[in-house]
This record gives C-alpha cells, sequence and structure tokens, in this order.
C-alpha cells in the first residue's frame, strides 16, 4: 500500500463514513471522503474504497465503481460479499460500536470490535484497518450475517429504546432520568463480570410476581407491553415459569 498506511477512499458523507474518515486519518491513513451518489471513479493508487452508504444503497454504488485495483469494502453488518459485485477484491469491516456522530463515533472505532470479511486479498486490507485502529477482528461468514446484525440491534437499538421507556417513566415521575444513569452502568458491568444470568436481580430472579402484578397495575396502559415481554425475557434468563395472568402470549 502506498503512503503511510494506504489511501482509502470513503463513499459517503453520513455518520458512519464521517467517523472512519476521522479515525483512518487519525490512524495514519491518506483519506477522502466523498459524498455516495456521485462516485463513480477513484484515482490510481488508491488501496481501499470503503463504501458507507445506507445498505439499500450499497449494491448500486458499488456496481457503479471503476475502483481498479482497490479493494472494496462495505461497513455494512447486515450485507454479505456478494452485495459488491462485481469487485473481485472485496471486504466488509464492520464495527461493533455505536456511531452517533462523526466525532464520537471517531473516538468509539479506536479499540472496537470489528466483523470482518474479504476474499480476493481483501481480507488482509479488513484487518489492517483494524490492526491501525487498535480494534479486535471477529470473523462473521455471509450465511451468519443477518443474526450477527439482528444481536447487534439488540444489544444497541433495542437498549436505546428501552432506555427511551426509562425516560419517559422518569418524566412521568418528576425525577431526571440521569438518576438511572448508574444503575444502567452497573448492570451493565454486573453482565460482563458475571453473565447475564447471575446479574439479574428483582422480583421475577426472586419469583415475587405479587410485585410484579403491582409494577404492571402502575404502569400507563402503553408502558405494559414491552414491561410484560421482558418480564417473559428475564424468566427464561432464571428458567421460572411465568403465572399466566403475567404471560404475552399462551
Amino acid at each position: 500500500m502506498t503512503g503511510s498506511l494506504g489511501h482509502v477512499v470513503v463513499v459517503g458523507r453520513g455518520r458512519a463514513g464521517g467517523s472512519f474518515d476521522r479515525a483512518l486519518a487519525d490512524a495514519g491513513w491518506t483519506t477522502e471522503l466523498v459524498p455516495g451518489r456521485s462516485t463513480t471513479s477513484v484515482a490510481a493508487g488508491t488501496d481501499l474504497v470503503l463504501i458507507a452508504v445506507p445498505d439499500q444503497s450499497v449494491a448500486a454504488v458499488a456496481a457503479g465503481l471503476q475502483a481498479g485495483d482497490a479493494v472494496v469494502a462495505h461497513c455494512s453488518g447486515s450485507l454479505g460479499l456478494g452485495d459488491l459485485s462485481p469487485h473481485l477484491r472485496v471486504a466488509s469491516v464492520h464495527p461493533l460500536v455505536s456511531l452517533s456522530t462523526p466525532e464520537t463515533g471517531a473516538g468509539r472505532l479506536r479499540g472496537a470490535w470489528f466483523a470482518v470479511a474479504g476474499s480476493g486479498g481483501g481480507e488482509e486490507v479488513a484487518r489492517a484497518v483494524v490492526d491501525s485502529l487498535g480494534g479486535r477482528a471477529i470473523e462473521v461468514p455471509d450465511d451468519r450475517r443477518a443474526l450477527y446484525h439482528a444481536t447487534a440491534a439488540i444489544a444497541s437499538n433495542h437498549l436505546v429504546a428501552l432506555l427511551g421507556q426509562v425516560e419517559r417513566l422518569a418524566d412521568d415521575l418528576g425525577i431526571p432520568a440521569e438518576a438511572f444513569g448508574d444503575l444502567v452502568a452497573g448492570t451493565v458491568a454486573n453482565v460482563e463480570r458475571q453473565g447475564a444470568a447471575a446479574a439479574l436481580t428483582g422480583p421475577v430472579a426472586r419469583g415475587d410476581w405479587e410485585t410484579v402484578r403491582r409494577h404492571v397495575g402502575a404502569l400507563p396502559v402503553d408502558e405494559r407491553p414491552t414491561y410484560l415481554v421482558l418480564v417473559g425475557a428475564a424468566a427464561r434468563l432464571v428458567d421460572r415459569p411465568v403465572p399466566s395472568d403475567l404471560r404475552t402470549s399462551p
């Protein structure tokens, strides 16, 4: 590769593209950030073209690229290498972090976990990207990408949705949502140390169904379904049967 670490063209100026552009430039790559819609060819000497556009646009962007000898990669979690056709030197580099803004995302890419795959020499370049960011690579084959990405969505997106429920209920109580922040952080730390089943506390872990019923009665009607679904999930975690009146389905 040329330059300090190589020359990379990042296609897509959104949160993911901006994060990769900043992080790779800081790591020693020569970077070029370009819009996703107008890019059809890249300059000679480019080592990597990293497509950072919405999943539904990846195949079209890849198909329209004249990349020369560059490896063409995407940073999608759910897509496989087939979406990079007709290119032969291909890779995927998906960061297992939330890229909410280019500024914060660039920092979170450093030291992150990355799901990588590649062919035609693409995997070597993908791992060079991960190594330059001080990250850790995990291999996820194409036939497991959807499950991998679903797991990531649960870990990140669904957690955000759950914390949104906390925000709504805290607001109803007149308590700042930040008051529950230490509880969340401590719980996550316990799971990391002990595993989910051992870290579970509270009424479901104790089999205290009367307290669960009081919770249901106190919650606004539109907040109850989410609570009850998670009661079932918590009970499954510790192998406790849920009373019939607290089940969300037969």
